[in-house]
């Protein structure tokens, strides 16, 4: 960020917190996908990610003026999203936590082949489309909350590791190597059972069928395929990827979405409700 729009962006804070609604609004909508991203990556789901990113965003509103420009409003923002999302309890996963072993199995053993057509004349390339992108954010469950959230940090933001050790509260050197180990974890398990990315036998489109039937995928609920991504890939994909880490970042975890229109409203209502005069009290 250059100097003259940080200079800018803290203006806008000041008078945020001087109570400028305006002010606020335009502070809250620069990190709301930033918000909302990060919580669909740790929780998995899109109402998940909903519920946690209004929380966040009151944290955000509701500390403002603890904000002092000593590091980048975005590294700060994402220091308060990451410790409420690592202790974050109400997530359907925490009620229902995965791991690599039971998703492999569930690949493994799992009959897909006497499922009848549940596809609702949904188009079948669609609904694969549906199921790689939602099984990117649930394979993430599988990892600790903390190892998740390096993963998340390192693979699909790509934060320097200095900063991501702010963020995380450990140094640059511990991040470094738990995100090698992290990574390596995922590109393992991607290599030996994603038949999309590895050699495994898992084929998106092989499993559409048994997807809707365990109720893993809805076919007039496309959360991921309908969330208007926000541009391409953060990284290419290499042609034949050699290396095997090249699995865990070709994987679709960089892909960013648009936050859901009831999380922009959310906002809005909040500012002009009688909560709002939280953030000047704080």
């Amino acid at each position: 960020m250059s100097k003259s729009t940080n200079e800018e962006l803290m203006a806008l804070i000041e008078k945020a917190v001087a109570g400028d609604k305006k002010s606020l609004e335009t502070v809250l909508s620069s990190v709301q996908e930033l918000v909302f991203n990060l919580s669909l990556r740790m929780l998995g789901t899109f109402p998940d990610a909903e519920d946690a990113s209004q929380d966040i965003l009151i944290k955000v509103m509701t500390h403002l003026s603890s904000y002092k420009g000593e590091s980048a409003f975005s590294t700060w923002v994402f220091r308060i999203a990451a410790n409420h999302l690592k202790d974050y309890k109400k997530h359907m996963f925490a009620k229902f936590p995965l791991s690599f072993e039971f998703y492999g199995d569930d690949i493994e053993h799992a009959d897909i082949r006497n499922v009848p057509d549940l596809t609702q004349d949904v188009e079948k390339s669609i609904l694969a489309e549906e199921l790689k992108l939602s099984c990117t954010n649930v394979m993430l469950q599988c990892l600790d909350a903390e190892s998740r959230c390096i993963f998340i940090l390192g693979t699909m933001f790509k934060i320097d590791s200095r900063i991501a050790g702010d963020i995380l509260g450990i140094t640059p050197e511990a991040y470094r190597q738990r995100l090698v180990r992290v990574r390596r974890k995922m590109a393992d398990f991607l290599s030996e059972y994603c038949g999309e990315y590895g050699k495994g036998k898992c084929r998106c489109a092989d499993r559409v069928n048994y997807a809707i039937l365990s109720h893993r995928l809805t076919p007039n609920q496309l959360c991921f395929t309908e969330a208007a991504a926000l541009g391409q890939t953060a990284l290419k994909v290499k042609e034949a990827m050699e290396e095997i880490d090249d699995l865990s970042q070709a994987f679709s975890f960089c892909k960013a979405y648009e936050p859901p229109e009831r999380l922009k409203k959310f906002v809005e209502e909040f500012l002009n409700g009688t909560s709002y005069s939280v953030v000047t009290n704080a």
